[in-house]
């Protein structure tokens, strides 16, 4: 059994930013689910809209956080918009963030 877990890779994926919104993947609401399976982390995630030109930036950027975490030597990713992502799924946290840089 991995000692990774999903809050401490949800912590790592903290330090990854969405370029148009200056904000972390987490805050802003894009991550729908973290799994782990031995070595293996699996996340559901989403772009604030479909057709995004960072989304390969981003697909990397996870990968890469995730795998930081000690026990995790691999990382699927899927992307969904099933929900759509919208606003409300901004967490406090991220609220506070956009306030202090001049979005909200």
């Amino acid at each position: 059994m991995s000692k990774a877990d999903p809050d401490k890779i949800r912590e790592f994926l903290k330090t990854v930013e969405d370029p148009e919104f200056e904000i972390d993947v987490v805050n802003l609401g894009l991550i729908y689910d973290i799994s782990v399976r031995g070595d293996t982390a699996f996340i559901l995630m989403t772009l604030t809209s479909m057709g995004c030109p960072t989304a390969p930036l981003i697909e990397h950027k996870v990968i890469e956080a995730a795998k930081l975490v000690d026990g995790i030597e691999d990382v699927e990713l899927e992307w969904t918009f099933d929900p759509p992502w919208n606003p409300e799924m901004i967490t406090g946290e991220g609220r506070e963030i956009l306030e202090s840089l001049g979005y909200l």
